[in-house]
């Protein structure tokens, strides 16, 4: 039965795998036939207390009986006309992908939230999912919530599953961070990785030529021959976006001992609280409905409006992301 199971996920794996390529494929022939007009996008408000109020009442309603429950519907309609709470509390979600690309949806949420937002009374709420990905892709994500801080709207950012590297980087800057027990925090390292073919070109008789001015412009190549100068200085390049980064996260948590948590590692909740990574334990849904008894909340998300070509091509290249990101939370959970 474990040997079925096993065939079956390879077989799946591999299933899935073919599909997203095929898609991905019609959706690059499809872009290639047809000229791209300029992205446009809406931007949708969603009351989520109103919805959270209808589910309360349907449980409540489905236990009552006869009078009980015309007396109860009663009053649910008299509620209806009472004045919601004035406080608002604007919940966005980024779900972040390796090259950061869903910032400029995020750019534009932020933007609408600025534009409405008592510093006085209001709140934003980021539900954050990544685990990082291109430094200058979440320096710019990071420096979008960075917006709301300087405009002195409290945010708090919700971590269920995972806000590593670069997801940690957004984190940081709220004036609350609030995870799930098991969710994965903390990685505030840096990372490089490339081949180098160099001694396969060399083995076939193929000469690889790059041409460069400035000392630096090129340290480390995937087909010329590399130098222990050019690893030195590449090394050096990643040590200092490291500091960057440590100084990053020690401006924002200032009671963190960076020393201590800057190591590449990550904490799953509990611990990442006792390292002073988070500042509670709890879900996102516990957080909002603790906020929805004194306040009205509202969902604030920016969708692309997406041509055929681009759903498809879309459509690959999230599977493929749910893959990795599925790949990676399984790397994590069992390593550690």
């Amino acid at each position: 039965m474990i040997e079925y199971l096993s065939e079956y996920g390879v077989f799946l794996l591999k299933t899935i795998t073919i599909v997203a390529a095929i898609m991905l494929i019609l959706g690059m022939l499809l872009n290639a036939a047809e000229r791209q007009k300029e992205r446009k996008g809406e931007l949708n408000i969603q009351n989520l207390s109103e919805g959270l109020k209808d589910v309360q009442q349907h449980m409540q309603f489905a236990m009552l009986e006869g009078k009980a429950r015309k007396q109860a519907e009663k009053a649910a309609k008299k509620a209806k006309s009472d004045t919601p709470p004035s406080r608002r509390v604007f919940v966005i979600d980024f779900k972040g992908s390796m090259e950061a690309k869903e910032v400029e949806s995020l750019r534009r949420e932020v933007t609408a939230v600025l534009a409405v937002a008592d510093n006085k009374q209001d709140e934003v709420v980021v539900r954050l999912e990544s685990p990082g990905g291109v430094v200058h892709g979440y320096g710019l994500a990071a420096a979008q919530l960075k917006r709301l801080r300087d405009a002195e709207i409290p945010l708090t950012v919700s971590v269920d599953k995972v806000a590593a590297s670069g997801g940690y980087m957004m984190a940081c800057i709220a004036n609350k961070i609030v995870a799930a027990p098991f969710a994965i925090l903390g990685s505030i390292g840096v990372l490089a990785q490339m081949p180098n073919f160099h001694r396969w070109l060399k083995n076939h008789d193929i000469d690889f030529e790059q041409l460069t001015a400035g000392e630096y412009k090129r340290t480390l190549t995937v087909f010329g021959e590399n130098t222990e100068k050019g690893r030195k200085k590449y090394q050096e390049d990643l040590e200092d976006i490291h500091v960057l980064f440590k100084t990053f996260v020690k401006e924002h948590r200032t009671d963190l001992n960076i020393d201590a948590v800057a190591t590449g590692e990550i904490w799953f909740g509990q611990r990442a609280l006792d390292q002073g990574l988070i500042d509670e334990i709890a879900t996102s849904d516990d957080l909002l409905l603790g906020l929805n008894k004194d306040a009205t909340l509202f969902k604030v998300e920016y969708k692309e409006k997406l041509k055929l070509a681009n759903k498809i091509a879309h459509g690959a290249h999230t599977t493929i992301d749910r893959l990795l990101m599925s790949w990676f939370e399984r790397v994590q959970f069992w390593r550690y």
